[in-house]
């Protein structure tokens, strides 16, 4: 493929060859003044995420075969040698998954990863996608006449038959990259192949027109080595198929410098809408902000005078190089984008975990990412983020693009939903350690890289000796198993416990106490400290009967688990999903926190439905219901049952139907109680409404029992 976006990304600094240039005039709140060359359609107005949808493993199928896309020899399993992996993706909702040769995962379960060859996988992504408001994906399509050729049209059938399922849409991306007959070929799989995908009511139209979009063209490097006449054939071409032709241009194009070749202004400006490259670009706020004024404000204001629609590039940031601090890099792209007016924007990337800038669902913690490879997880920066929080940021800022949410610079979107859910696996595992001193190789990470035939040793003769590791954020620490190598004989430590929260200041847990090892009992050994909250955890060893030193082959750290209290909200911000909504009336306003904003479902139309996704199981024995508490919301009774899942798939009736009153006298708000069930997906059921002909809510709360 020659180079990839990622080869390119690191090649351009910000700013390397442009001078300042100063903002245009905007609108009061920072607003811009440009108006759109084209009306809200599937793409203008709208939030469009790339979709690689590149990775496979042997025994799906795939014509590519073996690991594509997830090691860099893929006939070898993905392993820290052979890997292009950044992030480890959340795999507790895929159906399937593949072994690798990465260690275990630090809960001890196997690292497994998907395959978007299966249908399910995609089946997955375009649910999270409908339930997060991510409205059009953008297919990439490389070279097809290559090996990856077959795999990339199966691929398209798979991703439109998920469209259609989810009430997504989708279009056709070509990615020129290392496509050396691309203008003759792009014409000919155009209109042999991809043509033919117009036709579903999933595939994106903007001014009535199928979507499809060309990255690549004017880039400056060797992969894209094109002169202008050519790509302006190729954009010519579609145009005159009936196409609305996107440009995926470079970050300088407007001025064709640094990563942009010069001599492409007129290639540039023959497209319906632009959406230039940002990746890699910056890791920081003060570098958003300075594209926003010197090269995002004069790109819009060069597309209006063009009569050009005007997509920007936005990025959650780089996980591995720690740019997302926890959220805020992702939100302030968003805003400035929104405040500057933009047309729609452009998500790089929904899945490109061996890139590092996916939003889709990504390993929490070290407890669900492979032991000791130095992978990140969300909580990399020792804030704990949910698996789905670059989704839920997504579907806020989609909101405030469509002028569902006020524009605000401070992300509304928080890390977790109300209280973070307890940690279940090991806090140790994958996490960085020290210690006192170490006897050569026998090293303190030995002892949270899931492997019980390694193990940390001090110095030997000398005591006492301590280990500690970092949990990368404050837990409520409760209880600890510490283990030698299986087959050692049987010895006693003593041993005490300290734990500290910014590791200065440390205070005994457990006091010094003889701890037996014994390989008649698996060599392990729990020890149960006051819960206590504590972001680093020290064993400090003053004696060992069976060695003149230290010895710890494993340590874990677990935090204590209970239930969410009664008093939260579990549906608080999660993802929803509805029957129908008319106009801006979306499902995600019952769970947004404002009695004043609703779902409303389609009207003349019943059974309709409103649901909503806890995240995981709960045991839940009460939703609350609420229309607008104003007079102006007369009395109506609306018929309703609830229902529960554990799937999203297979519903059982919780709460039978029954007419439940809504009086704004009483705050226009139903209580419905019921026996206590563990369900993930809670739904409201409705099938009449006596004060208008749709299903209508603004609040659904949901307790636990």
């Amino acid at each position: 493929m020659g180079l990839t976006r990622r080869t390119l990304i690191g090649a351009v600094a910000a700013g390397t060859a442009l001078a300042a240039v100063p903002p245009r005039d905007l609108l009061p709140g920072g607003t811009a003044s440009a108006a759109a060359a084209s009306p809200p359609g599937d793409v203008v107005g709208k939030i469009t995420v790339g979709y690689q949808g590149w990775f496979s493993c042997p025994g799906d199928s795939a014509p590519i075969g073996g690991w594509w896309h997830w090691g860099r020899d893929r006939f070898q399993p993905p392993s820290p040698n052979n890997t292009t992996i950044v992030s480890w993706p959340d795999m507790r909702e895929y159906p399937h998954g593949y072994a690798t040769a990465y260690p275990a995962l630090g809960n001890g379960q196997p690292a497994q990863l998907f395959s978007s060859y299966d249908q399910q996988t995609v089946d997955t992504h375009f649910r999270w996608m409908r339930d997060h408001g991510c409205d059009t994906a953008a297919l990439q399509r490389f070279n097809p006449v290559g090996d990856e050729g077959p795999t990339r049209d199966a691929m398209t059938v798979k991703v439109r038959d998920a469209a259609e399922r989810h009430g997504r849409r989708f279009y056709i991306m070509y990615d020129v990259t290392g496509w050396t007959s691309m203008q003759s070929q792009i014409k000919e799989d155009w209109t042999t192949k991809m043509s033919a995908h117009t036709a579903s009511p999933a595939y994106a139209r903007q001014n009535g027109k199928p979507a499809v979009c060309i990255w690549g063209f004017g880039f400056n490097d060797d992969g894209r080595p094109f002169a202008p006449a050519p790509c302006l054939d190729v954009v010519q071409w579609f145009k005159a198929q009936g196409c609305y032709v996107i440009g995926g241009v470079p970050t300088y194009w407007r001025q064709g410098i640094n990563d942009s070749r010069p001599g492409f202004s007129e290639v540039y400006h023959a497209f319906h809408m632009l959406s230039p490259w940002m990746v890699g670009r910056t890791g920081t706020l003060d570098g958003l902000d300075w594209f926003h004024t010197n090269v995002n404000v004069p790109d819009l204001a060069d597309c209006a005078a063009h009569g050009i629609d005007y997509q920007p590039c936005v990025m959650p940031g780089d996980l591995s190089s720690g740019h997302r601090r926890h959220g805020d890099f992702y939100w302030r792209h968003l805003y400035n984008m929104v405040r500057l007016g933009a047309q729609g924007l452009y998500v790089s990337m929904f899945d490109e975990y061996n890139e590092g800038n996916q939003i889709a669902k990504t390993s929490e913690t070290q407890a669900t990412t492979p032991a000791g490879v130095g992978i990140r997880s969300l909580d990399e920066d020792g804030t704990f983020c949910s698996a789905d929080y670059y989704l839920r940021i997504t579907a806020d800022g989609g909101r405030m693009l469509k002028g569902q949410l006020a524009l605000t610079a401070v992300r509304p979107t928080p890390p977790v939903v109300g209280t973070p859910p307890p940690p279940g696996g090991n806090l140790a595992a994958g996490r960085p350690t020290s210690a006192s001193s170490q006897n050569g190789p026998f090293t303190a990470g030995n002892a949270v890289d899931g492997d019980r035939s390694s193990y940390w040793e001090s110095t030997n003769g000398v005591f006492p000796q301590w280990w500690q590791v970092d949990l990368g954020a404050a837990h409520p620490v409760s209880r600890l198993v510490l283990a030698l190598p299986d087959g050692w004989g049987a010895r006693i430590q003593t041993l005490s416990v300290q734990g500290s929260t910014d590791g200065a200041t440390f205070t005994t847990l457990v006091a010094a106490t003889a701890v037996r090892f014994d390989p008649g009992t698996g060599n392990t050994a729990t020890v149960t400290v006051p819960t206590t909250t504590a972001r680093h955890v020290r064993v400090t060893v003053t004696g060992n009967t069976g060695w003149p030193s230290a010895q710890l082959a494993q340590v874990e750290v677990y935090a204590t688990t209970a239930p969410p209290p009664p008093a939260t909200d579990l549906a608080r911000g999660r993802p929803t999903a509805t029957s129908s909504h008319t106009q801006g009336y979306v499902g995600g306003n019952v769970v947004d926190g404002d009695a004043h904003s609703y779902w409303e479902s389609v009207g003349g139309t019943f059974p309709q439905w409103v649901q909503v996704d806890l995240g995981s199981a709960s045991p839940v024995g009460r939703v609350v219901l609420g229309l607008p508490p104003s007079a102006a919301w007369a009395t109506r009774t609306q018929t309703l049952s609830i229902q529960g899942s554990t799937d999203g798939t297979t519903w059982q009736t919780i709460v039978a139907p029954a007419g439940r009153v809504f009086d704004p006298a009483t705050g226009n708000q139903v209580t419905v109680s019921f026996a206590a069930t563990s369900r993930r997906y809670v739904r409201v059921h409705i099938t009449g409404n006596t004060g208008w002909p749709a299903g209508q809510l603004s609040r659904l709360e949901v307790y636990a029992a």
